[in-house]
């Protein structure tokens, strides 16, 4: 058996640039691993099947799950006779614009390339993580990391300084591909400086990286469900250095210099809110799956 641990990210930054031929978007983007993760068991079988439980119900366990595809995907590429049982204890929110789905792929392309001696690099597992979703290879490298393409091309950049994360999910769940398929640039008026944010990571700056934080998904997902707008005004209410929407939400997360502030903040936020409210922190390339 082998343990993997799958973290969930936030967006700094997100901007749509224009839609491309092949349907998708061409996004540019700077994407951050954080310590709110997934668990996942993973156990060979000899009969060769794939099999997936979870600890929460509402988490299809068959080829809908990505991490069944997978297992699935790279047991085929890899002409694999062995099988595997996947367990998945549940801590990152479902379709919350957290990547759960995807970080549990990455995992189980990184943990079945282990357990199952497959001997790949982390290019080749990204490769076929981008198979089966956008935000897969970036949940496989993790740290701090500027995503372009349809998110699935990275870029090192210096790991952010360290700093705690809160979190808040309301209760509504949001597709991804119904935000992007609502979008209209023209009717954006502020776009990422993604160069500024750059050089404030390059520079150690958690502040200027905090007035950098923008996200052009929030001009879509806030006006069905503004109780976003007020997650956010909430967490700079209590003392967060910026709030943002995370990728096409619902989860709005606040950033804060340290553990004793988020606390405060996420106090605050559960006494006041219908969300689901959580206090993690950055993790860097090093600290990652």
């Amino acid at each position: 058996m082998l343990t993997v641990k799958g973290n969930a990210k936030i967006n700094l930054t997100l901007d749509v640039l224009y839609k491309r031929e092949d349907g998708f978007h061409q996004v540019e983007m700077i994407m951050q691993a954080i310590d709110l993760a997934d668990v996942l068991r993973l156990e060979e079988r000899t009969t060769g099947n794939i099999s997936i439980a979870a600890t929460i119900a509402r988490l299809p366990c068959d080829q809908r799950n990505l991490a069944y595809r997978a297992a699935a995907l790279i047991k085929e590429t890899c002409q694999v006779k062995s099988g595997v049982h996947i367990f998945i204890d549940k801590k990152i929110p479902v379709a919350a614009g957290l990547a759960g789905g995807s970080t549990d792929a990455a995992s189980v392309l990184l943990g079945l390339n282990r357990l199952w001696k497959l001997g790949l690099t982390t290019h080749e597992l990204e490769r076929l993580g981008s198979k089966l979703g956008s935000d897969v290879p970036f949940c496989i490298k993790g740290g701090t990391m500027l995503a372009t393409g349809r998110g699935e091309i990275l870029q090192p950049l210096t790991d952010i300084k360290p700093c705690f994360v809160v979190l808040a999910k309301p209760s509504v769940s949001v597709s991804t591909a119904w935000v992007y398929r609502q979008y209209q640039g023209q009717n954006v008026k502020v776009h990422p400086d993604t160069a500024e944010v750059k050089s404030s990571l390059d520079q150690g700056d958690l502040v200027g990286v905090a007035k950098g934080l923008c996200n052009v998904l929030e001009s879509v997902t806030i006006p069905v469900h503004p109780e976003i707008k007020k997650l956010k005004q909430a967490m700079m209410q209590h003392g967060a250095m910026a709030s943002l929407m995370s990728g096409s939400g619902p989860t709005v997360f606040g950033l804060a210099e340290d553990q004793a502030k988020a606390e405060y903040i996420a106090q605050k936020l559960r006494s006041q809110c219908a969300a689901d409210i959580f206090v993690t922190k950055t993790v860097g390339r090093s600290e990652g799956v």
